[in-house]
């Protein structure tokens, strides 16, 4: 079953639930899905899905870091479990010694060794990496092990 055949399922099942947030929040990711469908005449298949699922998912962090320095502690919990909803179409976590041995992989791949330093060594690394921990990590928390390790 798709991942957008799966999020219509779960639509019909949050509605028999009567589950408020579930619903909202998946007939949100359903309008995203349909919007990028109709502005660029395609057919999204799995791997576009999950794209909007993770920049939705970053669209709630900003928020809920808005929110909380805005002083709206529950605005940023409402955000908070829209994650939660959204995390549930995101595959497994790399866990941190995972993401470490992928990273060094990819070094590897890009000629890239320790120390290296310098913004072209990081870009080529990233560039591996991307296609790599597609969903699987946050490219943010990836970055900052990369800047770490290219010293």
């Amino acid at each position: 079953m798709s991942l957008k055949q799966s999020v219509l399922d779960e639509i019909k099942d949050a509605m028999r639930a009567k589950d408020a947030l579930r619903l909202t929040t998946l007939r949100m990711l359903t309008a995203a899905i349909k919007q990028r469908e109709v502005d660029e005449r395609i057919e999204l298949n799995d791997a576009d899905v999950l794209a909007i699922v993770q920049k939705l998912i970053k669209q709630r962090r900003e928020s809920i870091a808005a929110f909380e320095k805005g002083g709206r502690p529950e605005l940023a919990a409402n955000e908070a479990a829209e994650i939660v909803v959204l995390e549930k179409y995101l595959p497994q976590q790399l866990s941190a010694s995972a993401l470490d041995a992928v990273i060094a992989e990819a070094m590897a791949q890009a000629g890239v060794t320790a120390g290296a330093g310098g913004g072209a060594a990081m870009g080529k690394v990233m560039a591996v990496l991307k296609p790599l921990l597609a969903g699987r990590a946050d490219m943010q928390a990836v970055s900052v092990l990369l800047k770490a390790k290219l010293g």
